[in-house]
């Protein structure tokens, strides 16, 4: 191959060299997202980011460490895994609102990472899906994200909401359990096995803190406007906490559940590791980079339609590669976009990558100067304002709207939000994607059609002799030719009645051709040649045109298979007809 072919623009190689592509396929460009908001960026919108980062720091605190703790690392692990990571994510990202960090969905397999393996190898792990992640970006793989349907994202959405809501039921209510299941089914039966244990205190500040919230949401900002600019998770927060601080109400907090904050910033450091497991570590990071890609794009399609904008799908891989890369030098591990503090970062007022900043810079701040006024947060009030964020976050509407699509749309949706909340939403995404792809097929096989051709309406052209009518058969064949609907077109292999001496196919209305559809028109035509009948094609589109002649299978038809139009190709059987003395005095 020339250079010139290779770099697929029909110029040397060496003239392409300072073009801003560098082949057919180009790279993607590095280019934050925070670059296109600093230019109508106001002090107002600065002040707004500030808040919401600060209430998604404060949420995201308890979080990182019930994260890192379920995933077997320690409390500073998930805490500089939320710092580190979630800093670098919203720095160089490809969305505005996107908060990073450590998430529930990589609980299973970072425990088995950890359990396996160990720590060190986990964080190896994390940095080789770093790599991949980057080079998934690197080369505009983000894109096919928007493969998914609507229908997948809204029961994957839907589901992650149920399942922070029920995270939350051991908190509001005080439920003395020592350890919550991860498994949906044993969680449910340990919720009820344990309903006795209910702390009145605990279900008093809850429920005061869910009504405060909704009262403040909706009421705030018309009794006294300048509160309505202060979030009302924010306000609960600073509210609950003093109270807590000055009366001590018998509640968990933040001190009491978790033992405290680390106030130590970790030693930049390599993670130890070594060549033998090196190997061994490729799937889970695999496993790593591929989750963490579907549910940070999620994250980020859903932060979309929430703000009226769209992300740069691939600049997001990029950063999320960096972050995952950079988070083990500090003692952290597998990072991606938060769903759950994504939205609570946009409800909060959030708008521009300045908030993700300062949700890391808040998270740094309660680490190093304020631990000792975190350990008074009440837990009640976090869950209230967590259980709030998940129905906020959950389109509900859309199960009121089902009856109005068809059967796919809701099999799918259901079928992806009953898996998200049962079983693990990497299966819910996997299953929803396996539906639409089956259903798709169905319906475009279902748009194939072939139909028979009366040559009657064509006598009158003289295109046909009466004596050749019955030695030939037109049929034509509508949308599209692939593995799913060649059923469509067997059935003329079995026509054993009467066979004709010429068959005719017209693929006007045929707008693609698969290999498993060019493999039929093979088969057909060596069935019909073996008793001499003959197979003419006509009125071949660009890309059916295009696979038969790369094929060679233009060659095996010669000049007679293959016409320009159904009535050329009509006229080409006639001569055919013609020309055969044995058809001939058959049909005499």
């Amino acid at each position: 191959m020339s250079e010139a072919e290779f770099t697929g623009s029909g110029q040397p190689a060496a003239a392409m060299a300072g073009s801003k592509s560098t082949g057919k396929y180009p790279l993607a460009r590095f280019r934050p997202k925070l670059l296109d908001c600093l230019k109508d960026y106001t002090p107002e919108q600065l002040a707004k980011d500030a808040a919401a980062g600060v209430t998604v720091g404060v949420l995201a605190l308890p979080l990182a460490i019930a994260f890192a703790i379920a995933s077997g690392c320690s409390p500073t692990a998930g805490i500089w895994t939320a710092i580190v990571a979630g800093f670098i994510i919203s720095l160089l990202g490809g969305s505005r609102v996107q908060i990073g960090g450590p998430t529930g969905a990589f609980i299973p397999i970072v425990f088995g990472i950890v359990s396996i393996y160990g720590f060190q190898n986990l964080m190896v792990a994390t940095m080789i899906a770093g790599i991949l992640l980057f080079v998934m970006g690197l080369t505009k793989m983000g894109v096919l994200i928007r493969f998914i349907p609507i229908s997948v994202v809204i029961g994957f959405t839907n589901g992650i909401a149920v399942v922070i809501f029920m995270s939350q039921i051991k908190d509001f209510f005080g439920l003395q359990i020592p350890s919550m299941p991860a498994e949906f089914f044993e969680r449910m039966e340990t919720l009820w096995h344990y309903a006795g244990t209910m702390q009145s205190p605990t279900v008093i500040m809850s429920a005061i803190s869910l009504a405060a919230l909704i009262l403040w949401n909706k009421r705030a900002g018309r009794w006294i406007p300048a509160l309505g600019k202060i979030p009302g998770p924010l306000a609960l927060l600073l509210v609950a906490t003093g109270l807590q601080a000055a009366f001590s109400f018998p509640v968990e907090t933040i001190g009491s559940k978790f033992g405290g904050i680390p106030r130590d910033i970790p030693a930049l450091a390599l993670p130890t590791f070594s060549l033998s497991t090196l190997n061994q570590l490729i799937q889970p990071a695999i496993a790593i980079a591929l989750l963490g890609a579907i549910e940070s794009l999620l994250s980020a399609r859903v932060a979309d339609a929430a703000i009226d904008d769209r992300h740069d799908p691939n600049q997001e891989l990029m950063a999320q590669g960096l972050a995952n890369v950079v988070a083990p030098l500090f003692g952290g591990f597998a990072a991606t976009g938060a769903i759950a503090r994504t939205s609570t970062n946009v409800r909060a007022g959030g708008r521009s990558p300045f908030s993700g900043i300062f949700h890391a810079l808040a998270l740094l701040l309660v680490v190093v100067v304020a631990a000792p006024a975190a350990v008074y947060v009440p837990l009640p009030a976090l869950s209230a304002i967590l259980m709030l964020v998940a129905w906020n976050m959950g389109e509900w509407h859309a199960f009121k709207e089902l009856r109005r699509y068809t059967l796919p749309y809701r099999a799918i949706l259901l079928s992806t939000f009953i898996v998200t909340v049962v079983f693990d939403l990497t299966l819910a995404v996997e299953l929803g994607m396996i539906l639409a792809c089956l259903f798709y097929l169905y319906r475009m096989s279902e748009l194939t059609q072939v139909e028979r051709i009366p040559l009657e309406d064509y006598y009158g052209s003289g295109a046909i002799s009466s004596s050749g009518e019955h030695r030939i058969a037109a049929y034509r064949v509508y949308g599209s030719l692939f593995f799913a609907a060649i059923s469509k077109l067997e059935t003329l292999l079995d026509e054993q009645d009467e066979p004709a001496r010429v068959l005719i196919l017209d693929m006007a209305k045929t707008v693609s051709l698969d290999t498993t559809g060019l493999d039929l028109l093979q088969t057909l035509h060596r069935t019909l040649d073996k008793r001499s009948a003959q197979l003419i094609l006509c009125g071949l589109n660009t890309q059916p045109a295009s696979l038969i002649e790369r094929s060679g299978f233009a060659a095996t038809l010669g000049p007679r298979g293959i016409s320009h139009s159904l009535t050329d190709a009509l006229l080409r059987a006639q001569l055919i007809i013609q020309s055969d003395p044995v058809g001939t005095e058959q049909t005499a």
